[in-house]
């Protein structure tokens, strides 16, 4: 396996001012010290609010990435709402560097689609931008095939790809072709940071997990997570995971 672009994370704790404002005061981030980063995958898992997405944000940010997505050259900007967490992140690199990157914000890949097709409107702007993307307006796709286009066409080899949250708009076998693509990407030279609710992608073979809660940051493994105990146990009775869940009192 080759060496990692970016082998950990650190928070500089001693230039936080305030560890009881946001988003120093999530229980997570408050006990950040150092997290090592898996040379291929590494995963962050969570409930809502548990902060996976504002730290794989931060993580981006401080890479270099358009805040809202996309890659180091996107400039796309409609409202600022990442925290400032990323300024008090410590990066700790590998020797090598990565050939392409990209950033995906679920939740602003919108604006990052529709940014492309303004610059592809503009006059004498060179080679159509959305080439890169598949060739058809990501705008007029649906959400899930406009996200498969970028991760099939637009991701390369020699990658650092950091997502967020990427599951969002795919069907179950969008998420299974995003881990088929992510498999590909890794054994040309790729590495992502990736924050999920998925129980498919969580079950990325031999990648690092780490879980997100009130008591900070845990390494775990997928079958500890609850993405696939309840999961599995909805699947294997869902009658008796139902009767539970609807009862009264529950």
């Amino acid at each position: 396996m080759v060496e990692a672009f970016l082998r950990a994370v650190a928070l500089k704790r001693d230039e936080v001012e305030d560890f009881d404002t946001y988003p120093f005061s999530i229980p997570a981030i408050r006990a950040l010290s150092q997290l090592d980063l898996a040379p291929d995958v590494t995963l962050f898992a969570g409930e809502n609010g548990s902060g996976k997405s504002t730290l794989v944000e931060a993580i981006a940010v401080a890479i270099g990435f358009n805040p809202e997505g996309g890659s180091r050259n996107m400039t796309v900007s409609t409202r600022p709402s990442h925290s400032e967490l990323h300024e008090r992140l410590r990066l700790i690199r590998g020797t090598r560097s990565p050939r392409d990157g990209f950033f995906l914000r679920a939740e602003s890949f919108f604006n990052v689609a529709s940014h492309i097709e303004q610059l592809d409107s503009e006059p004498g702007g060179g080679a159509a931008i959305i080439g890169a993307y598949g060739g058809v307006s990501l705008h007029e796709q649906s959400h899930g095939e406009s996200f498969l286009s970028l991760i099939l066409n637009r991701f390369r080899e020699n990658g650092l790809y950091v997502l967020d949250e990427p599951e969002a708009a795919l069907s179950l076998r969008g998420n299974l072709a995003l881990m088929r693509r992510m498999h590909d990407l890794v054994a040309a030279g790729s590495q992502f940071v990736v924050a999920t609710h998925s129980p498919i992608l969580l079950g990325y073979p031999g990648a690092r997990i780490y879980v997100l809660g009130p008591n900070g940051i845990e390494q775990t493994s997928y079958e500890e997570t609850d993405q696939y105990e309840l999961t599995r146990s909805f699947l294997e009775d869902r009658d008796r995971f139902l009767h539970y869940l609807f009862e009264d009192g529950a």
